[in-house]
């Protein structure tokens, strides 16, 4: 067991490197949806990859491609009707969330002589990730990093009071919309690390551990960031240790420290 951790294969090698990248890209991300309460939106785009799963079926597309389109068509359509303001985002949130689920069970019962490993969808399988899923997730971490570099002041203002941030001439519709896709395409590509059912936590529970214990919006950031690369670190390693599944694990032990964070005063 500590050969391998001493001498790791190439495709745990892999798996670690895809882990850090989704750490580091999520942190930011997800420190903006705790401060904006959006943590409901993640879920919603995380439902929607099992249509964007079924459509790769029913076309013979790339899985990882499809759920890319689904999960950024989703987020579009979400944040233009909220510029109808035709009712609350909750609602609007739970209407996409179970209805994208709905259609896309229903295109999977169409295929029956399809077996569909849903569980991979689900809880995810880090081992299984590749060149290609590398290289999307470097592209997506330098879109961020550009994202944030322009615009984290503007998105700290728009958080704090968007009417005021308004009034100082920030683009909220922009601002707003890079974000959505930014954290669509961050989903889609870490169903395939920890699943449908956990990507959203991961999302979550670093930030929210570091928003206990930071002081400053920057601050938080460095804690998430730290806790993110511990959880996804410390589950790939008691993975391999006790044979448990690797996306749960990443999940829980976020979670051993996020409840840690409650013990500080």
């Amino acid at each position: 067991m500590f050969n391998i951790i001493l001498n790791p294969p190439t495709f745990l090698v892999m798996a670690l490197i895809g882990g850090l990248l989704i750490a580091i890209i999520a942190s930011p991300l997800g420190i903006f949806m705790v401060w904006q309460k959006q943590s409901y939106f993640g879920a919603t785009l995380a439902h929607s990859a099992l249509l964007g799963v079924s459509l790769s079926l029913l076309f013979d597309l790339n899985p990882t491609l499809a759920i890319i389109f689904v999960s950024i068509s989703i987020g579009m359509i979400l944040f233009f009707l909220e510029q109808k303001s035709l009712l609350s985002t909750d609602t609007l949130l739970g209407i996409l969330a179970h209805s994208s689920l709905a259609f896309g069970l229903i295109i999977l019962s169409f295929q029956p002589s399809v077996q569909v490993d849903l569980m991979n969808y689900l809880f995810g399988d880090i081992l299984s990730i590749n060149q290609l899923d590398i290289i999307l997730l470097i592209s997506l971490l330098v879109a961020v990093l550009i994202y944030f570099a322009n615009y984290w002041n503007q998105l700290l203002n728009l958080t704090l009071n968007k009417e005021l941030a308004k009034i100082d001439g920030i683009n909220i519709k922009n601002v707003q919309l890079a974000y959505i896709l930014l954290l669509a395409l961050l989903i889609s590509l870490a169903i395939k690390i920890v699943g449908i059912l956990l990507i959203t936590s991961l999302l979550i529970i670093p930030a929210a551990a570091a928003h206990k214990l930071a002081k400053s919006p920057e601050q938080m950031l460095i804690y998430s960031l730290v806790i993110a690369i511990i959880s996804v670190t410390g589950g790939l390693l008691a993975s391999v240790m006790q044979d448990t599944p690797t996306g749960p694990s990443i999940v829980v032990c976020a979670t051993l420290i996020f409840l840690a964070s409650l013990i500080k005063k």
